[in-house]
């Protein structure tokens, strides 16, 4: 039992006073020998905590064998090498082992203490202003009023401890390539040395050898940056300083659950949270952390004239539908190019399709995950439902029409519905198929007759409408049929 230093403390002073070692034990309510031992001791220097003996291990015995066959670990891949449990096993086959599992699991953390080579650890890294660390972070949103996984692209800037963060769709070399340009843009400048954990989203590892994809070989080249590193994925003192803002930033922005109409609108929040907390301190050096930034900025480039534009173009092979697959997703590029090659270009947020003369086709949203509907432009269907006015009914396409517009092609004829959907291709083309369809529930509404002319023309209306604040003011069409009618 340790003995506490008051205890100590007293013995020798009562022996200063003149007590027998008697009366101390006595008086203290300890042995003799305690008293003896603290009144004779010399040194009272404090010591290191002594380790406690403990009790032999059934593992001693074999000690040696286990020994030689943790030394040849150091020789072998980490994810190849014994396990306690691995020891255990071989122990009880090989050499009729009879101790518990736990006896193995404790003489292996003993050994692995006792044999550490000078080499292992960590050393704290001196990082050069204008160096950034990129890495992504999952987080949970409401993005749009759907609760779903964001893709968080984290750039870090060690030196100042400066952070950006930018919600994307996903983590390929698209969408890396595009939440650095937002970040470059929201800094002005250009670091000059990036370094990514573990090649994310813009190239491949084989080994020790990466090959970057050429997006991104594009995209370094675009903007003149100098050097791109890689991190160990087993070090992680190499990447500290954005794993570590990572986490930061999902506790302190993402928490409550964040609300956005979409991911742009998500992006703008964070990076304005973001420059918020650069009003803080640097939590080791003198001055704030957006001061500290200044340094940073410094040695960083300038942003080139032109912007990048970040697309990996492929070329694909329309099937009998007109739809083209690219990394797992489907997307129609349309009837009348069934059986064609187009080119595809995959950006983060869309999917542009042309023809092989480069006329554009298409522009669609891009699908992200298992996505087992074909992405569409309803305006790709309509020449299709035009020629064959019977499939109507079930149609992918009559679920996006308003329910005003839906009823009155359904009780038409065949000849009728053919006939009215070819105008709306025609309008569709010229205006856009939402602001046809709106035209249509507009003029049905006003109780007028679905005419090309009057479809065409309103369209147009909703169309220069479409970017008004508070969306299009559909008074002034119900106000043009009134006018019309007269």
């Amino acid at each position: 039992m340790t003995v506490p230093m008051p205890i100590r403390q007293d013995i020798r002073r009562y022996e200063m006073e003149g007590l027998s070692r008697s009366a101390i034990a006595e008086r203290l309510g300890i042995s003799r020998n305690t008293v003896a031992k603290y009144a004779d001791m010399e040194d009272f220097s404090p010591r290191p905590e002594a380790r406690p003996e403990q009790s032999r291990s059934r593992v001693e015995p074999f000690s040696r064998v286990v020994d030689s066959w943790l030394r040849a670990d150091r020789s072998m891949p980490r994810k190849q090498r014994h396990t306690a449990r691995r020891v255990y096993d071989r122990l009880v086959t090989e050499q009729g082992f009879a101790g518990s599992y736990s006896s193995v699991q404790r003489w292996m953390k003993r050994w692995r203490e006792e044999n550490r080579a000078e080499s292992d650890g960590f050393v704290e890294l001196d990082w050069a202003p204008g160096t950034a660390q990129v890495d992504f972070g999952l987080a949970r949103a409401l993005v749009a009023g759907v609760e779903r996984d964001v893709h968080v692209l984290v750039v870090s800037f060690p030196y100042s401890n400066m952070r950006f963060c930018v919600a994307l769709p996903g983590e390929n070399a698209e969408c890396v390539c595009t939440g650095l340009i937002r970040v470059f843009s929201a800094v002005g400048r250009v670091p000059g040395v990036l370094v990514f954990d573990n090649a994310t989203g813009v190239g491949r590892r084989f080994g020790r050898q990466i090959t970057m994809t050429r997006v991104f070989n594009a995209f370094q080249a675009h903007y003149r940056i100098g050097e791109v590193r890689f991190c160990n994925p087993y070090s992680g003192n190499e990447k500290g300083s954005v794993e570590n803002a990572v986490g930061f930033l999902r506790r302190n922005l993402m928490v409550p659950i964040p609300k956005a109409e979409s991911l742009e609108t998500l992006t703008r929040m964070l990076l304005a949270r973001c420059g918020e907390l650069a009003h803080q301190s640097h939590y080791r050096k003198e001055g704030t952390i957006e001061g500290l930034f200044e340094q940073d900025k410094a040695r960083m480039l300038a942003l080139p004239g032109v912007s990048f534009d970040p697309v990996r173009w492929e070329t694909r092979h329309a099937d009998n539908l007109g739809i083209v697959t690219v990394d797992g997703a489907r997307y129609l590029a349309g009837a009348k190019y069934h059986n064609l090659p187009v080119h595809v270009g995959l950006r983060a947020f869309d999917v542009e399709i042309r023809a092989t003369d480069g006329t554009r086709i298409v522009q669609l949203d891009r699908a992200y995950g298992r996505n087992a509907v074909t992405a569409a432009d309803p305006a790709s269907i309509l020449p299709v439902l035009a020629r064959k006015p019977r499939s109507w009914g079930e149609s992918p396409l009559r679920g996006d029409f308003p329910e005003t517009v839906r009823e009155a092609l359904d009780v038409m004829n065949d000849l009728d519905r053919g006939r009215l959907l070819k105008e709306l291709t025609t309008s569709s083309q010229a205006h856009g198929f939402a602001a046809t369809v709106q035209a249509c529930r507009v003029i049905l509404e006003s109780g007028r007759e679905l005419a090309f002319t009057a479809i065409d023309q309103t369209a147009r209306r909703v169309g220069q409408s479409d970017d008004e604040p508070h969306g299009p003011d559909l008074t002034r069409y119900d106000r043009f049929m009134k006018e019309t009618n007269a």
